[in-house]
């Protein structure tokens, strides 16, 4: 029986389950099943006066059909994939596809599933689980699949429903929501400092522990401001933060609330940390901090300076305990901050140019997928002192487009060389105006970096 008779079948017994089981809830759907069940009264065609029709979220009974079931599945004929089942029927005037024998489907479906497919299906898991055979249970595969408030379906109608399209569009415009479903870059696929690692980890046990550190009266924790230089990947690692976490991330510019809509600053930084509590729990991320929080001055405009209040003010009534809420604040001149900004945060990281074994580290995973002859990842790092990670990930695109154009899918050592040579040519034309005065921090001076984990991509 091929592959896609199983993807069909999985999908009509969760719709089946599903149905018949009150006790379970979305977050018993696997995700790629809950969103093509998702009711989003704003996308439908059907009658408005339809009470029903005006719920948002996932209601019973699922119906299966043939263009449901493809969503779902990816397969393109699904009715063809599992006709010839003796447990499955297709309605012909109304196409929906169902099963008559349930029973004789979870054998079918436990005889050819693996434990993988299993720990991933909770609706399915909860039926099984005293099945003699099968080592999954219901709260296992509930732990392992993301809770529906991950989903962008979810958080865009939990944005629909507490904003309004109109009045609150301008600082919507500014605030950027990512699933942590849309976040391809993982925690693994980077390569940090001793610290990061440090700070990260702590802050995931924050997290997982926050009813104890709330019970013992903890809650000035996680805070977090990011510091360094562009391109060191401040934003980089609260994305990958946010999709080991299963959370939403929702980001901002300061610098274009400010910049756009001064005499609207203050009610747009209300409205952003309003926007994370609706969304939690979840990642704020507010990027460019220093553009509001700065050094205030007499002569600063005075929109701006309520806008530094009400930022700071804000800040301060977060909490992570609380409103389930990790703020991180990320920027590239900590020198623009004042005190009252630093207070705020219970946490500082830093954020350098990395040093040689990290570029090297860096190369290596930037490349894992690449054809490269004799690739020496730590001689291109010697060549490569005070480039950042953002810096090599576009020296190999240049190397890689430069050996397309002679129609050529393997690299050389010699076209990345070139490639470092090119960039640090239109680096010193770009930064002829702009040469600083000062060394920049690179990382490896005294404090140890950590990169073992690079090795294994």
């Amino acid at each position: 029986m091929s592959n896609r008779a199983l993807e069909v079948v999985e999908f009509l017994l969760t719709a089946h389950l599903y149905t018949e089981d009150r006790d379970l809830d979305e977050n018993d759907l696997p995700p790629r099943y809950r969103r093509v069940f998702w009711t989003d009264p704003s996308d439908e065609d059907g009658d408005d006066d339809d009470e029903e029709s005006n719920v948002v979220g996932i209601e019973r009974p699922l119906v299966v059909t043939n263009s449901v079931a493809r969503k779902a599945t990816g397969v393109e004929h699904p009715w063809e994939a599992v006709s010839d089942l003796l447990f499955t029927q297709r309605e012909e005037f109304s196409g929906r596809i169902s099963l008559t024998q349930p029973e004789m489907a979870i054998e079918w479906f436990l005889d050819r599933a693996d434990r993988e497919r299993l720990a991933t299906n909770p609706t399915i898991a909860a039926a099984v689980e005293d099945h003699d055979g099968v080592d999954v249970t219901h709260a296992e595969a509930r732990e392992q699949t993301r809770p529906i408030q991950a989903d962008r379906v979810w958080i865009d109608s939990l944005l629909d429903e507490y904003f309004d399209e109109e009045e609150d569009a301008e600082m919507l415009d500014l605030v950027h929501v990512r699933a942590p479903e849309e976040i391809e870059m993982t925690l693994d696929d980077l390569v940090l400092t001793t610290d990061q690692e440090g700070e990260i980890q702590k802050l995931m046990q924050a997290i997982e522990h926050r009813e104890y550190l709330a019970e013992i009266g903890l809650r000035e924790i996680g805070k977090i401001l990011f510091v360094g230089p562009p391109g060191t990947g401040k934003t980089t690692v609260s994305r990958a933060l946010a999709h080991e976490l299963g959370l939403p991330f929702v980001e901002v510019k300061l610098s274009m609330i400010t910049s756009q809509y001064l005499g609207e600053t203050a009610k747009n930084v209300e409205k952003t940390f309003e926007v994370a509590k609706r969304l939690s729990p979840c990642i704020l991320f507010i990027d460019e901090f220093d553009s509001v929080a700065k050094t205030r001055r007499s002569d600063e405009h005075a929109a701006l300076k309520r806008a530094v209040n009400t930022l700071l003010k804000s800040i301060d009534d977060i909490s992570l305990i609380r409103d389930e809420v990790i703020l991180i604040g990320a920027t590239n001149h900590p020198d623009q901050l004042d005190a009252a900004a630093w207070r705020r945060f219970d946490e500082i990281v830093n954020f350098p140019k990395p040093d040689s074994g990290m570029r090297a580290d860096i190369l290596r995973i930037i490349t894992k997928r690449m054809d490269i002859a004799e690739f020496d990842p730590e001689a291109v790092a010697e060549r490569t002192e005070g480039l950042t990670g953002s810096d090599l990930r576009m020296v190999l695109r240049e190397a890689v487009l430069e050996a397309l154009t002679e129609e050529r899918t393997t690299l050389t050592q010699e076209d990345i060389v070139e490639a470092v040579e090119d960039f640090e040519e239109r680096d010193n034309l770009k930064n002829m105006d702009m040469m600083s005065d000062g060394e920049q921090l690179v990382a490896g001076d005294g404090d140890g970096h950590s990169h073992d984990h690079a090795h294994d991509h």
